[in-house]
């Protein structure tokens, strides 16, 4: 047997590639479509707010090669992932990477957590949008995929699936993300539960786990600790970078990865291991 070309611009090759983000204006959705743009695929960003995917739309298509363009959507119910998923297969035929980014968290006191924004919202979002978008789609992820090229599913899942500390720097004092961690759970364990139902149909299904990265939702602890305070509970010294996102990613979507499914990679540089540690509630 002939050895295969395994040149890093062959492992990872995404050109041309058309990929789907839900949550992609901004934040770690953000990130990752800078990754793809500027390899040459077609990417789509998702989200609710047009002004923010219109800016997000004219950046990355500046950093070219890839073509960037959005789509207005609230993947907050089905009939939200049905409406982006129609819309989206009004202007493609197939698609080969669908990115279940979007994501929310709530905040409140242990004694006062609400149900509707706090449970049945985040829950709505967090792990009933990654099953719609993937089983609205899976038909035109299969189509023409090969066990050498499948199609892909990538779900973003947090650190926060795997600490079950709900009260810290992320949120105001006396609350707690007592949602979030949970629901980030049940997208780890879908995310298996895909991935063993979409292995036959040559399409991999995997998960990242993104420890501190700046975006919206950290925003409060990024106001209130610092990158600085945040840096002195990782073993890296720093928070996450758009390149950690990113290349992760593009590793999940690429040749380099054709035989890997049902993967949880947590990408936090080491800080699970240092989790007794707690940034300061103070402002730097």
């Amino acid at each position: 047997m002939s050895t295969p070309s395994l040149t890093v611009s062959s492992l990872f090759n995404v050109q041309d590639k058309i990929v789907l983000i839900t949550g992609g204006g901004s934040g770690i959705g953000k990130m990752m479509a800078a990754g793809f743009a500027q390899n040459g695929a077609k990417v789509y960003i998702a989200a609710r707010k047009e002004k923010q995917l219109q800016e997000a739309a004219k950046e990355l298509n500046a950093t070219g090669p890839g073509k960037v363009d959005y789509i207005v959507a609230n993947v907050n119910s089905r009939a939200g992932c049905d409406a982006l998923i129609k819309e989206f297969a009004s202007r493609e035929t197939k698609l080969h990477v669908l990115i279940n980014n979007s994501g929310i968290t709530w905040g409140a006191p242990f004694d006062d957590f609400p149900e509707e924004k706090g449970w049945d919202n985040v829950f709505n979002v967090n792990v009933k949008s990654i099953f719609y978008m993937t089983a609205g789609l899976a038909d035109m992820l299969a189509e023409g995929a090969t066990a050498m090229d499948p199609g892909r599913v990538i779900n973003i899942s947090s650190t926060a699936s795997v600490d079950p500390h709900a009260e810290g720097s992320l949120s105001q004092e006396g609350n707690g993300t007592w949602s979030y961690q949970p629901s980030k759970a049940a997208a780890n364990h879908l995310t298996s539960v895909l991935a063993n139902k979409l292995a036959p149909r040559l399409v991999t299904v995997n998960a990242i786990l993104p420890g501190v990265f700046p975006s919206k939702m950290t925003a409060f602890g990024f106001d209130t600790v610092g990158e600085e305070g945040f840096a002195t509970i990782q073993p890296t010294g720093r928070v996450g970078k758009p390149q950690d996102i990113a290349g992760l990613a593009l590793f999940f979507a690429s040749p380099a990865s054709a035989h890997v499914t049902g993967g949880h990679i947590i990408v936090d540089g080491g800080a699970r291991f240092w989790g007794t540690r707690v940034a300061p509630a103070t402002k730097l």
